[in-house]
């Protein structure tokens, strides 16, 4: 059995291994066949050549990744173990473009390579689709994308909309006015535009008119001219609900499409819209398709396994 031996230099174990070596636990189930031993700022791994090696390139990778950015977590290091090249996991939240800069200076970037190829395939076709499950960035880094063309010109306004009560909009129900009827729906646009303008100058674009969050009914008959638009949840629109929205689009305007095809809320037999939407535009000139999966996934690290434990159960039936 071979060995490899690494020693930490100018690099905290306690930082890098993980309390109560946590980040080790981790690398010990991708390299299951290995035999690894931390003691100190050592580390002995044990196993075949071919594996040994393999392991050495994924820490090697570890040790950039924290000497970029001072910190090293579960997501970042199962990243780092997926990912089939560097620069599939050199976006990192600290990396590469800034989108935005949003409130108190926070730094708005893409945080993951498909996070990344949707902002380059942004920039290359004025539309869109972002299909992927939840937690993967998808309205987070379309709304980042909007808010960067306003600031900079590209547009006059940014429009937000969903489907809103599942797809048929039934809202006659709910207590209230249309604002606060709405607003619960709405809400998750709201939570990124906060991040991103600080509180009176988004309550001032709001009331100008110069960002518009309103469910899909409301845009028909319009056209949007010189607008980033967002369909969020495209999943629950109709065919008759989609095709409305994409021939909204008017001159020198951006339009994104985000939805997770896994979480349809339409009634059965009821084709979802993006579904249809995919495959009809899928050889458009102009329109770019992109695919976003769990190794996307930027919220708590349990989602990414509840994503996958449900993939296991949709794979078997």
């Amino acid at each position: 059995m071979n060995e490899l031996i690494i020693e930490l230099s100018e690099i905290s174990p306690r930082d890098f291994f993980g309390e109560q070596n946590s980040h080790i636990e981790l690398l010990k189930k991708y390299f299951p066949k290995l035999k690894i031993v931390a003691r100190g700022n050592k580390l002995r791994i044990y196993g075949n050549e071919e594996m040994l090696e393999e392991f050495d390139r994924r820490f090697n990778m570890l040790i950039d990744h924290y000497g970029k950015f001072n910190r090293l977590d579960e997501n970042s290091i199962e990243r780092v173990l997926t990912s089939e090249s560097k620069e599939d996991y050199e976006t990192s939240n600290e990396s590469g473009e800034v989108l935005v800069h949003g409130v108190s200076g926070r730094m708005i970037r893409a945080q993951t390579a498909n996070q990344r190829r949707l902002v380059e395939l942004m920039k290359k076709n004025d539309m869109v689709f972002a299909i992927g499950p939840a937690g993967t960035g998808k309205t987070y880094t379309g709304v980042a994308l909007a808010v960067k063309a306003l600031k900079e010109k590209q547009v006059k306004r940014i429009i937000l909309t969903r489907p809103a009560v599942e797809a048929g909009e039934n809202l006659g129900f709910l207590p209230g006015d249309l604002k606060e009827k709405l607003d619960p729906y709405m809400q998750p646009l709201y939570d990124a535009l906060r991040d991103m303008i600080p509180h009176e100058k988004l309550e001032s674009y709001i009331e100008k008119g110069v960002i518009q969050i309103a469910p899909l009914a409301f845009m028909r008959g319009r056209t949007l001219d010189h607008a980033f638009v967002i369909l969020d949840e495209a999943q629950n629109t109709t065919h008759a609900q989609m095709k409305m929205f994409l021939t909204r689009m008017g001159k020198s305007a951006k339009f994104m499409v985000t939805g997770d095809p896994g979480q349809i809320d339409l009634p059965k037999r009821v084709i979802s819209g993006l579904k249809e939407a995919i495959l009809v535009l899928q050889d458009v000139d102009g329109v770019g398709i992109i695919h976003l999966d769990d190794k996307d996934v930027i919220r708590h690290k349990l989602v990414k396994k509840i994503i996958a434990a449900y993939k296991r159960i949709e794979n078997a039936e």
